[in-house]
């Protein structure tokens, strides 16, 4: 297990890009040193936008708990989500929208409904 490290979750970021590209919505940066890291910035209209993996931050959907190391990884998950909620909270103080989206939300059939409501958001913070 010590050897695993972890790959970020480009194939899910990048299915946002392509989302963004596609409607043509411009002002996001990436890789902008704020707290938590945040997938995608947008300066002007102070929005970041995290895709949180169902696996890591336990979505209620579709997390499963690993049979091995159970305490191990009980752990680790309830830290991610303590760490997650601490991140939301600094950056709302500092002035900042927090829109977390769910890898599983990405999925061809629940793109649209994300787009949309992604849209509504990214127009009216």
């Amino acid at each position: 297990m010590s050897r695993i490290r972890g790959r970020g979750n480009a194939s899910t970021e990048g299915v946002l890009v392509d989302v963004f590209r596609n409607l043509k919505i411009t002002g996001w940066r990436r890789h902008v040193a704020l707290p938590g890291r945040p997938d995608f910035v947008f300066p002007r209209l102070r929005i970041v936008i995290f895709v949180d993996g169902c696996f890591w931050h336990a979505c209620p959907k579709h997390f499963t708990a690993p049979r091995s190391r159970a305490a191990f990884w009980r752990a680790k998950i309830q830290s991610n989500r303590r760490r997650d909620r601490r991140v939301v909270k600094l950056l709302r103080a500092r002035g900042w929208h927090v829109i977390r989206i769910w890898e599983h939300s990405l999925e061809p059939r629940l793109i649209r409904r994300t787009t949309g409501r992604l849209l509504r958001r990214l127009r009216k913070p």
